[in-house]
């Protein structure tokens, strides 16, 4: 299954329809509006143009999921970590989709030298969770009640990946 870099103008619209059902149906994105195509365009240009990867996986030309990075924090200090997200389509859940896509971009983030790489996943989210540890992450804590969707309140748990060893500058 090919995942290449994500090409804002072609993958917006995309990126924008896979990430509505997590918007408008679920608790696992605290957007509350749904950023449409214009938006979702925008953000993968600003992280592109800021040395971050966005990644899409793709079927016979057809987006089925993206992968992408961003600052962790805003302070110059935590330059060399990243948080990391994934949304897929929802025909490509449990095909593999996530692991490969993920997989590529932890291997572009290791080759771009960041050293850790933080998942913030709201809970439960089970398959999240799953994907996250089947590929190294390790659970580092959870924050109760800090987001208010859907009529209740969510927890969100924290998962961190070592890219590679810390070292001097």
């Amino acid at each position: 299954m090919p995942v290449r870099p994500a090409r804002p103008f072609d993958d917006g619209a995309a990126a924008a329809a896979i990430y509505a059902p997590y918007v408008a149906e679920s608790h696992v994105s605290f957007e509350e509006a749904m950023p449409d195509d214009r938006e979702m365009t925008r953000r993968m240009e600003t992280a592109l143009d800021a040395g971050y990867p966005w990644l899409v996986a793709e079927e016979a030309g057809t987006v089925l999921g993206y992968a992408c990075a961003g600052p962790f924090r805003p302070r110059a200090a935590y330059r060399r970590t990243v948080e990391t997200t994934i949304y897929l389509h929802a025909h490509a859940q449990g095909r593999g989709v996530g692991r490969r896509l993920y997989g590529v971009l932890l291997d572009e983030l290791v080759r771009l030298r960041f050293a850790q790489a933080i998942a913030s996943i709201a809970l439960p989210n089970a398959p999240s969770v799953a994907l996250h540890e089947a590929l190294g992450f390790r659970h580092r804590g959870t924050v109760e009640a800090v987001g208010r969707k859907m009529g209740r309140w969510v927890d969100v748990g924290y998962w961190q990946h070592a890219l590679r060893p810390t070292e001097p500058d």
